[in-house]
């Protein structure tokens, strides 16, 4: 497996993380915890903060391989 496959990989398992902690977030205050721990709220942050670097570098990642992809044809010519 090469570096891309890893990080679309590794983005996509952190993206399930993110989508089961926000619903565990939803349903520990919709069960009726009249004032929930303030841990309940940041509990979606973790996984979010990696999915940034990840997201990114998948975003980036066309750009960054028309660019180059130019630049060796330029260079060629």
């Amino acid at each position: 497996m090469n570096w891309n496959k890893w990080v679309r990989q590794i983005h996509r398992w952190l993206s399930i993380a993110f989508t089961v902690t926000v619903i565990v977030s939803i349903v520990i205050v919709a069960l009726g915890q009249e004032e929930p721990a303030v841990w309940v709220f940041y509990l979606p942050l973790l996984p979010l903060a990696l999915l940034l670097p990840t997201g990114l570098y998948l975003f980036v990642l066309p750009y960054a391989t028309k660019w180059r992809s130019g630049r060796l044809t330029a260079r060629e010519k």
